[in-house]
């Protein structure tokens, strides 16, 4: 890939000073129509050989540009805090809000390719790594953002050259450091890796734009010629970029589905659930002290219809850890700040650290649920969630966060004595509002969209556990239970209980649900 960045290109610099004024004003014009049209974010990546004139670059672009609207990102070794979080984490929080411009210096390709030369990653886990970031970028041009990648290119040769030239001038030579010397020595391996993961992230939705280093007159006007086509190009479309996706499958033809088949009469006494409840918050409290959970990391996806008791479930597991130990996220509707990025920025921005839990009221399958039914979506955006969201709690899962979801359900004759109960308590009247009701009468909508979402969402990694809801007793003693269940196989590395590897559904309800039932209260009394 790196042939056309061989030849010595040049700009001449009566053409240079000539071309440079209308393109300025060029640029200048396009970030004022970008912020106007307040739908499009513009994501730059410069990448490249020391010395091939990044940083010059991006100098050049705030001198013919608005600095205002533009922001730059430099990223080297990861902190602490960076390195206690999944790999994307610094990066999803960089990410410019629509209407913007964001620059990149160093990427999400810097550290595959850096691990690949130190040989700390396999040629299949570069691959996969790879596969990963396509998905990335795949999405945020689904979203609506440019994303234009460059890398400046220069040979063996021609680095040695520019670093001698950059170190041999005392208003530069500050920039060459005998770490970019002993670059040089790798450049073999650089080149390898770099066309290698070049060629298999070149998409058509994020091609590279591969540049020669050379000539800094050169380099700077292709630059930003590039970005002004594309800049003008994409506003001028009227088309949204869509990742291909297939139509919905049905597979529950006959009426049963994970939904049906749970047994929403299970109960558990009152003295019963005050025993189970106190051994597994004491449970809960000592995994939270656990010296294996100061290395790992724990999130817990609520979800359930309205009315369900998420609220009451969540304050019995904070019941159980220091308050200074967890944070509770209510989920609703997308503020502006939210709605001006991807629709996972709002989640990834709440990773906890290691030794922390976060704690989601809703999540990020709204997207398949709420924005599904109500149409705040396309159909093609909520399709393509599915894999993102896969992708989300699979980068969690790889970084050692512990993802444990769950789905609390109830009748529609429960929910409707929880809603009536709410409007005569005083201090639950907010908790039931005009939404609620009109969510009521679309309850067979919302019933297939969560069908769909635990068959293609609850993996391995992040298995769905459905609960029966109808009695908040045997909710909530379940939730603790699954929870400290989870932990404690995570903590010891073994294989999740089977009966936690998926979510839950009684295929012979009236059987089990009297052994079950018999199981907690027995536990419970001991």
């Amino acid at each position: 890939m790196f042939e056309s960045a061989e030849i010595g290109h040049k700009i001449g610099k009566a053409r240079y000073r000539a071309a440079v004024p209308p393109l300025r004003a060029a640029l200048l014009g396009a970030q004022v129509d970008l912020f106007e049209n307040g739908k499009i974010p513009v994501v730059v990546l410069i990448s490249g050989q020391d010395g091939a004139g990044k940083g010059e670059t991006i100098n050049v672009l705030y001198e013919w540009m608005d600095p205002r609207f533009i922001s730059t990102l430099a990223f080297s070794e990861p902190t602490d805090e960076e390195r206690e979080r999944p790999p994307m984490w610094r990066y999803w929080r960089s990410l410019p809000p629509k209407g913007r411009i964001g620059i990149f210096a160093g990427s999400w390709y810097s550290d595959p390719i850096r691990q690949r030369i130190l040989g700390e990653i396999s040629l299949k886990e570069l691959d996969a790594r790879a596969d990963q970031i396509n998905r990335f970028e795949a999405m945020l041009v689904s979203e609506g953002a440019l994303v234009l990648k460059f890398w400046f290119h220069l040979t063996k040769e021609g680095q040695k050259k520019r670093l001698k030239a950059l170190e041999s001038d005392p208003h530069t030579a500050w920039r060459v450091t005998q770490w970019n010397w002993d670059r040089l020595k790798t450049y073999d391996q650089l080149q390898d890796v770099a066309g290698h993961i070049l060629r298999i992230t070149n998409t058509p939705w994020a091609p590279w734009v591969v540049v020669e280093g050379t000539d800094d007159r050169y380099r700077s006007l292709t630059v930003g010629q590039i970005l002004l086509e594309a800049m003008q190009k994409k506003l001028a479309s009227t088309d949204k970029q869509e990742s291909p996706v297939a139509p919905m499958v049905r597979v529950d033809t006959d009426g049963r589905n994970v939904l049906s088949e749970l047994d929403l009469k299970l109960k558990l006494a009152d003295k019963p659930y005050e025993n189970a409840l106190a051994k597994w918050q004491g449970r809960l409290s000592e995994l939270m002290r656990d010296a294996r959970f100061k290395g790992r990391a724990l999130v817990c996806a609520f979800e359930g219809a309205d009315a369900a008791g998420k609220g009451g479930a969540i304050r019995r597991i904070g019941a159980a850890m220091d308050a200074r130990q967890y944070q509770v996220t209510p989920v609703g509707a997308p503020t502006d700040e939210e709605r001006a990025q991807p629709h996972l920025w709002r989640f990834w921005r709440y990773l906890p650290r290691q030794g922390h839990v976060a704690i989601f009221d809703r999540t990020w399958y709204g997207r398949v649920l709420v924005e599904r039914v109500e149409g705040f979506c396309s159909e093609n955006d909520w399709l393509r969630a599915y894999s993102e969201i896969n992708d989300f709690e699979h980068e969690m899962a790889d970084a050692g966060v512990i993802v444990v979801k769950f789905w609390l359900q109830i009748s529609q004759a429960e929910q409707l004595k929880r809603f009536k109960a709410r409007e005569q308590v005083e201090f639950k009247r907010f908790k039931i509002t005009e939404e609620d009701w009109r969510n009521r009468e679309k309850w067979g909508a919302y019933q297939q969209a969560i069908c769909d979402m635990v068959e293609r969402t609850s993996t391995g990694n992040a298995p769905w556990t459905l609960v029966e809801a109808n009695d908040k007793n045997y909710a909530r003693v379940k939730i603790l239970r699954t929870l400290c269940e989870r932990l404690e196989a995570e903590l010891d590395g073994r294989p999740m209980p089977g009966e936690q590897a998926h979510a839950k559904v009684s295929t012979k309800k009236s059987d089990r649900a009297a052994k079950h039932a018999k199981s907690v209260e027995k536990r419970a009394a001991s």
